[in-house]
């Protein structure tokens, strides 16, 4: 037995890991597809096409289905990054999120509608300093299907504070990405075992071919 299998079966043991199940009012959040971090030659890139060529399939079947979406960025408009707080200490690739500057313009690859609003951030998680909570309760949302980058990062946060604030967490396995494989997948784990099901994408398709659409 591999030492992931043992580990495993250590937290299936303990009751770890039971599905949450789908919910009935679903939302789509896409994390963070910024330019900064999908463009490898940028110091907070990495090569995401495989993931986002994912995402934007679970993004058409969420246009057809008619659900809420929403789009995520971060960044910052104080002198010397005053308002990323210790962040900015910790990562020095966080200069490069300067409102304005074409680092923080979201993939193009994604097709951004007009009327698919982006959510600005400057910390880990969706929830914190931003009005999403209310946004998500105006259209009784209780399920999120979360994508995007990066999974021990800003997904991750985004998932346990959801968790946390009692939505349903589904994590379509193909369609978040890291900058490295074993933080992607340790993570994954982890919130697979405690705070998100991590589904595959088919199932999250079929999941919105089946959803009744949300209407004002």
């Amino acid at each position: 037995m591999s030492d992931t299998q043992a580990m495993e079966q250590f937290f299936r043991q303990r009751g770890f890991g039971l599905p949450i199940g789908w919910g009935e009012s679903p939302a789509l959040l896409l994390i963070d597809y910024m330019r900064a971090f999908t463009d490898p030659s940028l110091p907070l890139g990495s090569n995401l096409d495989r993931e986002m060529a994912q995402s934007v399939r679970v993004l058409e079947a969420a246009r057809e289905a008619a659900i809420p979406i929403f789009f995520t960025a971060v960044w910052y408009e104080e002198k010397d990054l005053k308002d990323a707080g210790i962040w900015a200490k910790k990562m020095a690739g966080a200069m490069t999120l300067r409102a304005g500057s074409p680092d923080v313009e979201l993939d193009p690859r994604l097709g951004r509608r007009p009327d698919e609003p982006i959510i600005v951030k400057k910390y880990a998680s969706v929830f914190f300093g931003t009005d999403l909570v209310s946004r998500l309760n105006s259209r009784r949302v209780d399920t999120l299907i979360l994508t995007g980058c990066t999974t021990s990062g800003c997904v991750r946060a985004t998932a346990v504070d959801a968790f946390n604030l009692n939505y349903k967490v589904m994590v379509p396995e193909e369609c978040v990405a890291d900058r490295g494989q074993v933080t992607h997948k340790i993570n994954l784990f982890d919130m697979h075992m405690k705070y998100a099901d991590v589904v595959p994408l088919a199932e999250a398709k079929e999941y919105l071919i089946k959803v009744k659409p949300w209407r004002d």
